[in-house]
């Protein structure tokens, strides 16, 4: 894990930290939104870290009103503690390069911390993209803040718009630099079993491009379900639940597994053709609520969503398998030393 060090003193309110990677194309806008908070631009800091672009990203970053700090690639993760390492704020706060914050944003990331038991807040997504499988993608997000919002404390901060007590966050370590994805879970459950009071600001918005096309949806998917697995290894008790991840995905991954179980078997035991059927009917019945909340509020994306979300059900049980393989065959040798 690579650990930030805390700074001296605290001099600002906050300080907001974007960790960039071939980010030139859409820093610009970032940054901009930073700029026009409500929050005088006094009371906070903009830190980006260039985690080893390869495009202009630096040259862009010359012409903009931040502190910038180079460094070879780490990933997300270790760009983020490096950042925080250099906060001088109270709080620190993440979002990403391809964020736009809405302008009272930092002001409602911040206005939990009123209460002196919260120690991490957590925005919201937004989008304006009109391509069906980012409003599918959108609408995902917005199931997820359905059950977050009806808890008072949670379990789950996203690092593409989280908050954090400068303190609690270095006395953390930070995230652990080796996960690419979900290291953001892996904190989350760290703090929430430390009894950190977590807590979801759906006011705190920001916008996001989320992918375009299924086959980048695919592949982000497959990402996320790996890495969820690794968090599981170390937090096996969440896989059972969590208040940020619907029951129902869990069963439709399952669903995965049990169909091509079922298909494999079926030529040799034909009987084995009805049993997958079945399943497709009852993962496709858990389907139906989602569908059916969207259908109201948007009929077109009501037809999309049952076949989008099977595909994220394929591509969640592709990543997890991996996954598992990754953890056995690690274990496998471990013994075998």
């Amino acid at each position: 894990m690579s650990s930030p060090h805390e700074p001296q003193a605290t001099s600002k309110l906050a300080s907001i930290v974007i960790p960039a990677y071939n980010a030139a194309d859409h820093i610009t806008a970032c940054i901009e939104a930073l700029t026009k908070q409500s929050i005088p631009s006094s009371r906070f800091e903009i830190i980006v870290v260039d985690d080893g672009s390869t495009d202009n990203t630096r040259e862009v970053l010359e012409a903009l009103p931040v502190s910038t700090i180079l460094q070879a690639n780490q990933g997300p993760a270790g760009a983020r503690n490096t950042g925080a390492a250099a906060a001088t704020g109270e709080f620190i706060l993440f979002i990403d390069s391809d964020c736009v914050a809405s302008p009272d944003w930092l002001e409602q990331m911040l206005k939990p911390f009123e209460n002196p038991e919260v120690v991490g807040v957590s925005g919201a997504y937004r989008t304006r993209q009109r391509e069906l499988v980012a409003r599918f993608a959108q609408l995902e997000f917005e199931e997820r803040y359905r059950m977050l919002a009806r808890k008072p404390f949670i379990d789950m901060i996203a690092s593409h718009a989280a908050a954090y007590r400068r303190r609690t966050f270095i006395e953390s370590g930070g995230f652990v630099r080796e996960l690419r994805m979900n290291e953001d879970v892996e904190l989350s459950y760290r703090l929430s079993a430390q009894s950190g009071k977590l807590v979801f600001n759906p006011l705190a918005i920001i916008y996001h491009f989320h992918p375009a096309t299924c086959g980048r949806y695919f592949r982000i998917k497959i990402g996320r379900g790996y890495w969820r697995i690794m968090v599981y290894k170390e937090f096996p008790h969440k896989a059972v639940a969590d208040t940020y991840t619907p029951q129902n995905l869990k069963y439709q991954v399952l669903s995965i597994y049990l169909l091509a179980f079922c298909l494999l078997l079926a030529p040799f035991i034909p009987y084995f053709l009805f049993v997958a059927g079945g399943i497709v009917v009852l993962s496709s019945a858990t389907m139906l609520t989602m569908c059916a909340n969207v259908a109201r509020t948007s009929p077109g994306m009501g037809l999309v969503c049952l076949p989008m979300l099977w595909v994220r059900a394929l591509a969640l049980a592709l990543g997890s398998a991996t996954a598992v393989m990754r953890i056995a065959m690690d274990g496998l040798r471990a013994r075998l030393r």
